[in-house]
C-alpha cells in the first residue's frame, strides 16, 4: 500500500474519489483551496493493489477472497472519510468489475455491508472524465495530442485537436489483460487501424500519457519527478528493451520496483510504444493526473453549476 497525506480538513469543502482498478483501488481526497480555477490541494492518497483483473480476466469472476478484501477496504476507506470530513465523494469501478460476471453481486454486497455506492462506469465516461480533468493544461496548446490512460484492463484514448476534443475511445487492452492473455486480437486490429487513420488525418501526433506505469517509466527514464514533463519516445523504447529481458524479481531489484508494479510496467511501456509508432509520435508528455482527479472534478462541477 502505497500512502500519501498532507494533513487535516479543517471544516473546508471537501472531496474523494474512490477509483476502483484492475490492478489497484485508490481512494483520492482533495479540500477545495479557492473557488476562481477551481484550486485544489491533495489530503490523502492511498493505494492498494488489490489486483481484481487478474481473477477476471483467468475466470470471468471475482474471487470469494478479493470480495472480501474488497469489502474490508470499502469499510476502510469510508472509516477515512469520515475522518476527513468529506462533503461529497463517488466511487467509480472500471475495466475488471465491467467484465466480472459477479460485479454487480459485489457491489450490492458492498453497499449493504458499508453504504459506499459504486457506479460501474464504461470505457466511454472514464476516458471523458480523464480528460475533462486534463482540458485545464491542454486550453490554448496549438498542435495534435493523443491523451493515452492506460489501466489495468483497458486504453483509454482522447484525441486533441488545437486544444479540442475531437474524439474519444476506449479498448479492452490493459496491462493485466496482457499478462493474462486475455486481449483478442480483433481488439488489437481495431486499435491499429483507428490509430492509423486518426494519424492520417492529424499528423504531428504528440502523446500525453496517463497512469501509475507511465508515471514510474519516465522517472525511470529521466531520474526525477516533474509535474508537466516529457520523454522521447526513443528513450522508453531504450528503457522497456532492458526491461522486458528482465525477470519480475529483477525489475524490482534493479529499479526498486514494487511487485504489482514491476509485472505491469513492461506490458504498459509495449501500448505505449505501438500507439506511438503507429501515431508516429516522438514524444510522450506525463502530467501527474488520473481517473481519481477527473472524479473530483465532477463532484465539484455537480455541486457548483
Amino acid at each position: 500500500m502505497e500512502e500519501e497525506t498532507t494533513g487535516h480538513t479543517d471544516g473546508a469543502v471537501t472531496y474523494a474519489a474512490i477509483d476502483i482498478g484492475s490492478n489497484a483501488v485508490r481512494l483520492l481526497i482533495k479540500q477545495l483551496e479557492s473557488d476562481e480555477k477551481p484550486l485544489f490541494s491533495k489530503v490523502l492518497l492511498l493505494r492498494v493493489p488489490l489486483r481484481l483483473g487478474f481473477d477476471v480476466f483467468a475466470s470471468g469472476r471475482i474471487s470469494e477472497k478479493k470480495e472480501k478484501n474488497m469489502i474490508r477496504l470499502m469499510k476502510a476507506y469510508k472509516n477515512l472519510m469520515k475522518i476527513y470530513d468529506v462533503t461529497a465523494y463517488r466511487a467509480c469501478a472500471t475495466s475488471a468489475m465491467r467484465d466480472a460476471a459477479n460485479g454487480p453481486d459485489i457491489i450490492r454486497a458492498i453497499e449493504k455491508k458499508t453504504g459506499i455506492r459504486i457506479e460501474i462506469i464504461d470505457g466511454q465516461e472514464e476516458a471523458r472524465m480523464i480528460y475533462n480533468n486534463h482540458i485545464e493544461y491542454m486550453k490554448g496548446r496549438k498542435g495534435n495530442f493523443m491523451y493515452v490512460d492506460v489501466g489495468g484492463g483497458s486504453t483509454e484514448i482522447n484525441l486533441l485537436a488545437d486544444g479540442e476534443l475531437v474524439c474519444s475511445r476506449s479498448y479492452n487492452i490493459g496491462t493485466v489483460r496482457i499478462l493474462n492473455d486475455a486481449v483478442s486480437e480483433s481488439e488489437w486490429q481495431r486499435l491499429d487501424k483507428d490509430m492509423g487513420d486518426l494519424a492520417l488525418s492529424y499528423p504531428g501526433i504528440n502523446i500525453i500519457g496517463s497512469g501509475g506505469n507511465i508515471n514510474k517509466l519516465i522517472k525511470l527514464v529521466k531520474g526525477r519527478d516533474s509535474r508537466y514533463s516529457r520523454m522521447s519516445v526513443a528513450s522508453l523504447q531504450e528503457l522497456y528493451d532492458r526491461l522486458k529481458d528482465m525477470t519480475v524479481e529483477e525489475r524490482m531489484e534493479e529499479y526498486s520496483l514494487k511487485p504489482d508494479r514491476a509485472d505491469v510496467i513492461v506490458p504498459a511501456g509495449r501500448i505505449f510504444l505501438t500507439i506511438a509508432e503507429i501515431t508516429k509520435a516522438g514524444w510522450i508528455y506525463v502530467p501527474v493526473i488520473g481517473l481519481a482527479d477527473g472524479i473530483i472534478d465532477g463532484l465539484y462541477s455537480a455541486n457548483f453549476e
